[in-house]
């Protein structure tokens, strides 16, 4: 696996999933890894045991940090954490989220909120509090990690979580450009819909509203029941989830200026890799035609 230079690494949402995979292939490719966890010493004191086992067996250097993604004060102290600890912050992974599945109509809007609080401004608060090193450095790396369902043929009943994932990689676009001219790379990494290797459905939240869900039952349960079951249908048997860790730590190890803009994992194929061509290389000649080529990455420059 290549390494590169070693950097200096913070990963948000490291307790599973996603982010437990990659947290540790970046710190097997010889990197310094903070495990963002939130609750260290409570519900997630088993993860953060775990994970120092992990760092002892492999002789790795990686460590959890507690980091709560929807408290600006918990980010502040993560960050103020690592530069205390390393004088240096190089790659920022925002992998936090949470899913939720089931009608949209039975959701409250303070449901939504919530999930835009982890998937949305849990990045924003990171971004807030890690960018004025990095800028002040001129060195770095944004790693968004998104989600096929922004443009691909995204299944019913898990809108909540779409639209929150459409709106991260909306800001990840956005922050691209405008943090490219500090030396700061980004890159969006787009998994499919992995049905195993993580606990992503297993840890689903539900609508708060019951019996509005219920009203769904006739026309749409056995739909929503099987809906896991369908999409796993699409994956192939050999699909691993540590690929998108891999995925991941090839970004990293790349030449600051070279990192394609999106790197799809997405073993289901669902068509997310081809609408995200077309509207990337849309947005590049909108770019060009008002003078702002030199605010494209690689993978968009295309």
């Amino acid at each position: 696996m290549p390494t590169g230079t070693p950097r200096t690494v913070l990963l948000t949402g490291a307790s599973s999933g996603f982010g437990a995979l990659t947290v540790r292939a970046l710190a097997r490719a010889g990197h310094t890894v903070h495990a963002g966890i939130r609750q260290t010493a409570g519900r997630n004191a088993p993860a953060v045991d775990d994970l120092r086992r992990y760092a002892a067996r492999h002789d790795v250097d990686l460590q959890a940090v507690e980091l709560d993604v929807t408290s600006q004060e918990s980010a502040d102290a993560a960050v103020a954490h690592v530069l205390a600890a390393h004088g240096r912050l190089d790659v920022v992974v925002h992998n936090a989220g949470h899913l939720a599945t089931g009608p949209a109509e039975a959701f409250t809007p303070e449901q939504l909120a919530q999930l835009y609080d982890v998937n949305v401004l849990g990045a924003q608060r990171v971004n807030r509090a890690a960018l004025p090193h990095l800028r002040g450095r001129a060195d770095g790396l944004l790693v968004w990690i998104g989600s096929s369902s922004t443009r691909g043929g995204c299944p019913p009943f898990a809108g909540p979580y779409f639209a929150a994932k459409a709106a991260l990689d909306a800001l990840a676009v956005s922050y691209a450009a405008e943090v490219l001219r500090f030396g700061v790379d980004t890159a969006i990494v787009v998994p499919g819909a992995f049905t195993s290797g993580t606990n992503h459905f297993a840890h689903a939240g539900a609508p708060a509203d019951i019996a509005r869900a219920a009203a769904y039952d006739d026309h749409y349960g056995a739909l929503m029941t099987d809906l896991e079951a369908r999409l796993a249908a699409l994956v192939p048997p050999d699909a691993d989830a540590a690929d998108v860790a891999d995925a991941v730590v090839r970004l990293v190890a790349m030449p600051a200026g070279t990192r394609p803009l999106r790197t799809h994992i997405d073993p289901s194929r669902d068509g997310s890799e081809v609408v995200s061509a077309v509207a990337d290389r849309i947005r590049a000649d909108f770019f060009r035609r008002i003078g702002l080529d030199d605010l494209l990455t690689a993978g968009s420059s295309r």
